[in-house]
């Protein structure tokens, strides 16, 4: 399924399993952004060593048809890649990256990096409609993410989308004095 943006700007669709080293190239430049430390667990010094195997199978894991989880990438008028957004589809029974036991079917929302120059275009919102559209078909009772605690744009926005903070909070792994404040969105 494609869909676009309200002025046909943008078309966002699912990653296709051969595109791996575009989704490569495109995690590698979200990694550098500077608000990276705070939007991404995963540093660009490490994702930049992984070999191309890594990329692929990643690649493969959330592609269109993929079940456990879905990538959606933007792309511009001329074909560029100018954002995306993953979902993770969560079960119960399971823990998650915190190791806290997930509780209900739910859609975790990771990887959210549109490029500079697009940012306040309307894509992240028609991003995010896309990735609720296929958590919610995936039977996903509700969506969440998580969002440092100083990163106050990205909050803002999720509070625009429909989010509203749990009031979970977690630390991060390699840096427990800063912590990730956990948002949802009932899907039901």
């Amino acid at each position: 399924m494609c869909s676009f943006a309200s002025d046909g700007t943008y078309l966002v669709r699912a990653v296709r399993a051969h595109e791996w080293s575009a989704v490569k190239a495109l995690r590698l430049e979200a990694l550098q952004d500077p608000v990276a430390h705070l939007a991404f667990l995963e540093t660009y010094a490490d994702a930049v060593t992984q070999p191309d195997s890594f990329w692929q199978e990643r690649t493969a894991g959330a592609c269109a048809g993929a079940t456990g989880a879905q990538q959606f990438i933007a792309e511009g008028p001329d074909g560029t890649w100018v954002g995306t957004v993953t979902v993770l589809l969560e079960e119960p029974g399971t823990t998650d990256w915190s190791g806290q036991p997930v509780q209900q079917r739910q859609g975790h929302v990771v990887g959210v990096y549109v490029r500079p120059e697009h940012r306040g275009s309307g894509l992240t919102e028609v991003l995010f409609d896309e990735a609720v559209r296929w958590a919610r078909q995936a039977g996903a009772e509700r969506m969440r993410l998580f969002v440092h605690e100083d990163n106050g744009r990205a909050e803002r926005f999720y509070r625009k989308a429909g989010f509203t903070f749990s009031g979970r909070t977690t630390p991060l792994p390699a840096r427990p004095e800063e912590k990730e404040l956990e948002y949802v969105l009932d899907l039901a």
